[in-house]
């Protein structure tokens, strides 16, 4: 514990003497810098406007709908999609609180409420049951959705998920510091109002797990789309997770057939509690990437994709 104080404020120390205070970009700019020829935005209640896409084939027996990360957007699938697009419906989205989806002030995001914005975006565009994938964050919003509407999920893809609730002995704390400032009032509030740069590029290289992968492009799209209007605010909320008891007896009741994919270099979440999923999950098949980290769509895009299609060629016919 003490330990882990004196990082959080060594880091603080450190932002306080290398950030300053960095304004909101405007949607405008964002949207024509990191918005594409598929980007689509949706109302829906309580003033959100969603960015999605809606991309591959229109006509394709199997629908994938992609929830990412913490911190990330919809832009993390676009390996998967440019392998994927000319033999399946392709449907991804922006959370609230990340990428180009805008949300009102005072927006309280919350895993439940994340899986309501999924479930609106999904019957809004009439998708029949789909395969629903999720990388970390992203994947603790699929697996609830799993829970909260079998009847629509054809298929569960866990991708280094979120929200196994046992620790493995031995376990150590490699997140990036972001994590940990997120833990401490002060730390949010640092996080909250100065430019997230400083950060980014460290925090970044863990999770690809690979510098030829962490361009300055890819640095500028995370820290520009985290400083969109309202965007700090929702990423620095203490009262964004769940209060639902969580235990590994809660996943027996997953019913769609699951594939969990765990990179064994994870240094966001360690590899046995992504690995948790196939065991809680009856009939669940694992993969684990040796030289995967924690985005091993985007790292190892060619091999992900391969076993992505097994598993979706397997998947028992549509009702």
């Amino acid at each position: 514990m003490l330990r882990s104080m004196r990082v959080v404020m060594l880091g603080l120390a450190g932002l306080c003497l290398s950030a300053c205070v960095a304004g909101d970009i405007p949607y405008a700019e964002l949207e024509a810098r990191y918005g594409s020829e598929a980007s689509r935005y949706m109302d829906l209640p309580g003033d959100l406007r969603v960015h999605y896409r809606d991309e591959g084939n229109p006509e394709a027996e199997i629908t994938l709908v992609m929830v990412h990360g913490f911190a990330a957007s919809l832009h993390a699938w676009e390996p998967w999609v440019e392998r994927l697009e000319g033999d399946y419906r392709l449907v991804s989205l922006d959370l609230p609180g990340h990428g180009l989806t805008r949300a009102p002030d005072g927006y309280q995001s919350s895993p439940e409420g994340q899986v309501a914005v999924v479930d609106a975006v999904a019957t809004r565009l009439g998708l029949p049951p789909f395969v629903l994938a999720g990388n970390s964050m992203g994947g603790g919003v699929a697996w609830r959705y799993a829970l909260a509407h079998p009847q629509k999920v054809r298929g569960l893809v866990l991708v280094n998920a979120a929200g196994w609730p046992e620790a493995t002995e031995g376990e150590g704390d490699s997140r990036p510091l972001v994590f940990k400032l997120l833990e401490n009032p002060a730390g949010r509030m640092v996080l909250r109002n100065l430019d997230p740069r400083p950060l980014a590029g460290r925090g970044l290289r863990q999770a690809y797990g690979d510098e030829a992968l962490v361009t300055p492009a890819l640095i500028d799209r995370y820290v520009e789309l985290a400083r969109a209007p309202g965007h700090r605010a929702i990423l620095t909320d203490p009262r964004r997770r769940s209060a639902d008891p969580v235990t590994p007896e809660t996943f027996a009741a997953i019913t769609a057939p699951t594939l969990v994919m765990v990179g064994a270099l994870d240094q966001v979440i360690p590899a046995a509690r992504g690995a948790g999923f196939a065991q809680g999950v009856p009939g669940s098949r694992l993969i684990t990437y040796a030289d995967g980290g924690h985005v091993p769509m985007e790292q190892l895009p060619d091999r992900t994709v391969q076993d992505l299609r097994t598993f979706l060629t397997g998947l028992p016919p549509a009702p």
